[in-house]
């Protein structure tokens, strides 16, 4: 079992940056992969970044490659996700998850509860 909470969500400027964090509880987090979805409102969750168990494999939603970067520490049981040249585009509940390494939300098992980002134009 594998309890996700993220944090790093809020308000910012178009072109400012953000970092969110995912904090992992069990100690089995190493053993999957992690993800970032994120969903606007009155769209489907949407997949923006996911990276490998070991963290030696990246890869990214068209619209954010060049923009934000996933990584995680695995002795923390965190992943981050840096955000930068934001656009309000961007705007949404961003999700992290845990599962395999895929782009495909049906494939990761554990949520976390979501955190807001807002980008003002």
């Amino acid at each position: 079992q594998v309890q996700l909470v993220e944090s790093g969500g809020g308000l910012v400027q178009a072109g400012g940056s953000l970092r969110l964090s995912c904090a992992a509880s069990g100690r089995t987090f190493s053993r999957y992969a992690m993800g970032w979805f994120r969903q606007a409102p009155g769209k489907e969750r949407e997949f923006v970044a996911a990276i490998s168990w070991s963290g030696g494999s990246t890869y990214y939603a068209d619209s954010v490659k060049g923009r934000f970067t996933i990584s995680r520490d695995n002795a923390k049981n965190t992943v981050y996700l840096q955000m930068n040249s934001l656009k309000p585009e961007d705007t949404a509940v961003y999700y992290c998850a845990a599962g395999a390494y895929s782009s495909n939300r049906f494939e990761y098992d554990y949520w976390g509860q979501g955190t807001q980002v807002t980008v003002s134009s």
